[in-house]
């Protein structure tokens, strides 16, 4: 294998894991924030950090360069359609600039499976239609344009990889909500949710580093996408407890907010790349989850 230098931008929770798994690998690692708060903890990592804002094109002139990966996983943690317009589309633009006088091999960014709108519980591939209804979707759907000029233009290595829910250590929101006792049902429960194990997302990054050809577009999901009801209905038999409540009012707060309803198909990301799922359900996923919960004083073992 021969050694990388691997720019990370938004070293945070899914940057982090992903640059620990890069160094072990051997390759040189660099892990740019905002700040350097934690730097520290990225040094543990084998990280190199830098500090730099991707949303302010001077603060890049001083970082090093000549890097053969960049992987731009920052993340807004939610915000305005302003904050997205920022941080995704004037944030890539700005780092396609200052990557133009040395251009990387591969550049990966991390999208959404939200740039889909569709919501009648149909089966979606990379090669359909990405017309989301809520603003902050579309946003990521001007940047994943962007990108993708930038590469028929001037063939600038981008691979846009679609992530759906990301849950693991510490995240994962309807888990939570159901250990909670919080969780409601929208509706019917009958909404259909797709999610990745964060292990799987590391695993599928390095794998879209490795083998993707450049200008590809690839959902980063499980095997099996999961009604909402189901998914409450494992979880209630898991922990011994009774399920969540029907709430009309977060179904129409969901259609407010343009929430969808669809199965995210990950086949090319199997058949082109060979991927495959370590935690290829929410069970598995799941079954990890809680026991490592319970290992460290997370969960009630009533």
């Amino acid at each position: 294998m021969v050694s990388k230098r691997v720019l990370i931008v938004g070293c945070g929770y899914v940057g982090l894991p992903l640059g620990q798994e890069l160094a072990r690998q051997g390759h040189k690692v660099f892990g740019l924030r905002r700040t350097a708060s934690a730097a520290q903890e990225l040094q543990r990592a084998q990280i190199e950090p830098l500090s730099a804002d991707i949303t302010k094109p001077e603060t890049l002139t001083a970082l090093p360069g000549n890097f053969d990966w960049v992987v731009n996983c920052a993340a807004t943690g939610g915000g305005t359609v302003a904050d997205y317009r920022q941080l995704y589309a004037v944030g890539n633009t700005n780092l396609i600039e200052w990557l133009r006088a040395a251009p990387p091999q591969k550049f990966i960014y991390t999208s959404s499976t939200g740039v889909y709108g569709q919501d009648d519980g149909s089966l979606v591939v990379e090669t359909d239609p990405v017309t989301p209804a809520a603003e902050t979707s579309k946003v990521l759907v001007e940047t994943e344009n962007l990108l993708l000029r930038a590469y028929e233009r001037s063939n600038f290595p981008a691979v846009i990889l679609r992530l759906a829910g990301i849950y693991g250590p510490g995240r994962g929101y309807w888990l939570k909500q159901f250990v909670r006792g919080e969780a409601r049902l929208d509706g019917d429960g009958s909404r259909y949710l797709n999610m990745i194990h964060l292990e799987d997302l590391v695993r599928a990054i390095v794998t879209s580093l490795e083998r993707a050809p450049i200008g590809s577009v690839y959902n980063v999901v499980d095997h099996e996408p999961v009604m909402q009801r189901d998914l409450f209905a494992w979880l209630a038999t898991k922990l011994n407890r009774p399920g969540p409540a029907s709430a009309a009012t977060a179904a129409e707060a969901n259609r407010k907010r343009g929430a969808t309803n669809k199965r995210v198909s990950n086949l090319r990301l199997r058949q082109e790349l060979g991927f495959n799922c370590q935690h290829p359900t929410f069970r598995e996923g799941f079954t990890a989850e809680l026991a490592r919960m319970r290992q460290n004083g997370e969960l009630s073992t009533a």
